[in-house]
Parts: structure tokens; C-alpha cells; sequence
């Protein structure tokens, strides 16, 4: 089931990170002037509409120093199993900074740890698995679909697996121009009776119906999305739920104008739709709604 506490970390020095940019072909340099000040008025609205829908969001506030640009995008480098977490290796060299002590001790104010599992040892191997960005995770039937690029390595997919108890499902995904897809999260997004997922990206037709195949024996259906409304962030959603236990699909508002009517439709028959203006962090971070959430459980 999705969760009702979320951990979002909110920006102190937000800015494009040209250390990620290298291989997340989602990212372009925008506007340096003011850009903090609009993606923290972008991060302050997200969290105010959360809240007001009754969702549980613990904000943790980043720290100037160390200079960590992407904080704003937490499940890449932590995620919580039920008393577990999971601290992953990162690609970029200052995204590994995001660690912070200050983070980590609110977290542990607040969230009860028994068990921590940290596979950030192997950025010494130049072995990368950067968390619920590259593994969308269907909790319920422990599976842990990834694509496989830079920043997914398939043996630390397999150890996590191995680990937390999950079934890898595992393929290769490209964008038009033929660039690996960097994150499996901007692709796909598996939701507790659905999984919205641009097929067109996994170019082996074994692969891809195999994929899919997975996802109809899970029981969920396939909302389909086209890669232009991908590039768009319509990939990029996470289903969380509020104190009533109402579920609700959270995405930017650029992912929901890129959806056709009957898309939408389909998506408001299972749920409650919540969006936000997200322009400036996803042109900047490459990231978008669904890359803020750390879902906590």
C-alpha cells in the first residue's frame, strides 16, 4: 500500500548541477539568477498542497555547507522498508555530500531504525544504484524494476534484492535519441492497481513484453504513456495516500497538461489527482515530483 509520510528535503543553495548533467538528458542550464528563490517558493508549494490533503510531510532543511545542489531529490540516496534503511552509492561526486549528519539525525528523531543497509561503500568501485530512482518499486509484490544505465549497476540491484527480499526485473530503456534512459523513475511508476509506463522506451521487444507481462501477472493494469509526454515528467509519479487513507497520485503540473483527457480519465478512476508547478526544478535538477518524495514506511 502507498504510504502517508513522506521526508522532503527543502533547498538552501538549489542550482543546475553540472556533475549529474552529464548523463541526465532531462536537465538544461536555466536562468542562474534566482533560481533558489523560485525553486524553494516551487519546493514551498508542494509542500503546503501535500499538507492541506492530509498528507503527513516531515521537511528537513539542507545546510549551505557542504554546497549540495540536488538535495532537493532525497530518494536517490535513502529509502525506508519497515524499520530498514537503505543508503545508496551516488554518481555524481557532490551528490554523495547529501548525507549530511544534520539530515540524518532529524531523520532519526523521527523514524525508528533497526536495521541500516548502506551500499555507499561501493562509489569507491564506481558501482552506482541510486535508490527509488533507479528502482521503481512494487512494494506489495516485492519486485524492483530497473533499467539499466550509468547510475543502475545490475549487481548492487541484485544485492539490494537479494537483501530487502525483492525479485529484480530488469531491462534497458532508451530516449529518441537513443541515450540510455538515467533514472527508471522518469519512465514508469507503479501504483497499488496500475503502472503508468512509456513501453516505447525499451526498445527489445523480448524485454518489453516481459516487462509487461510482469506487470498484468502482478494484476495491475498499463496506463500507457508516449515518449513525448515522458520527456514531459508524465513518467516521473508517485501514489501516496492522506491521514483518511485516500489515495492520491502526485505529479508536476507539466506532467498533467502533457496527458491526453482520456489519460486523464483513466488516472482519476483509481485516484485522486493532486499537481503542482514544479518549471524550474525540473528544467534545472532534471528531477521532478515524484524525484522530491522519500516515501517513508
Amino acid at each position: 500500500m502507498p504510504t502517508s509520510h513522506i521526508l522532503m528535503i527543502r533547498p538552501v543553495q538549489f542550482t543546475y548541477n553540472a556533475q549529474t548533467a552529464v548523463n541526465n538528458a532531462f536537465q538544461k542550464k536555466g536562468e542562474e539568477s534566482g533560481t533558489q528563490e523560485l525553486a524553494l517558493a516551487e519546493f514551498d508549494a508542494f509542500v503546503t498542497l501535500l499538507r492541506h490533503n492530509g498528507v503527513r510531510v516531515s521537511v528537513v532543511n539542507d545546510t549551505p555547507l557542504p554546497h549540495t545542489p540536488d538535495s532537493i531529490f532525497p530518494n536517490n540516496w535513502i529509502s525506508f522498508h519497515n524499520g530498514t534503511i537503505c543508503l545508496y552509492p551516488m554518481y555524481a561526486l557532490n551528490r554523495r555530500l547529501e548525507r549530511k549528519a544534520t539530515v540524518m539525525e532529524a531523520i532519526q528523531q523521527w523514524y525508528h531504525t533497526s536495521k541500516t543497509v548502506d551500499l555507499s561503500k561501493y562509489e569507491q568501485e564506481h558501482l552506482f544504484l541510486e535508490g527509488t530512482g533507479s528502482m521503481v518499486l512494487d512494494r506489495e509484490n516485492k519486485k524492483a524494476y530497473a533499467c539499466l544505465s550509468p547510475r543502475t549497476n545490475e549487481a548492487l540491484l541484485q544485492q539490494f534484492c537479494e537483501t530487502l527480499g525483492y525479485q529484480p526485473v530488469v531491462f534497458h530503456a532508451t530516449d529518441l535519441t537513443g541515450h540510455e534512459i538515467y533514472h527508471t523513475n522518469v519512465m514508469m511508476c507503479v501504483a497499488d492497481k496500475y503502472v503508468v509506463i512509456c513501453a516505447d522506451t525499451i526498445t527489445n521487444p523480448e524485454e518489453r513484453e516481459r516487462v509487461l507481462e510482469t506487470i498484468r501477472r502482478s494484476g495491475k493494469d498499463i496506463v500507457t504513456i508516449s515518449m513525448d509526454q515522458m520527456q514531459h515528467f508524465a513518467g516521473n509519479m508517485l501514489q501516496i495516500k492522506n491521514e483518511d487513507n485516500e489515495k492520491l497520485l502526485i505529479m508536476s503540473t507539466q506532467a498533467w497538461q502533457s496527458l491526453s483527457p482520456l489519460q486523464k480519465k483513466q488516472l482519476e478512476d483509481y485516484n485522486r489527482v493532486l499537481h503542482t508547478p514544479l518549471d524550474v526544478i525540473e528544467t534545472n535538477g532534471g528531477g521532478s515530483a515524484r524525484c522530491m518524495l522519500a516515501e517513508v514506511y
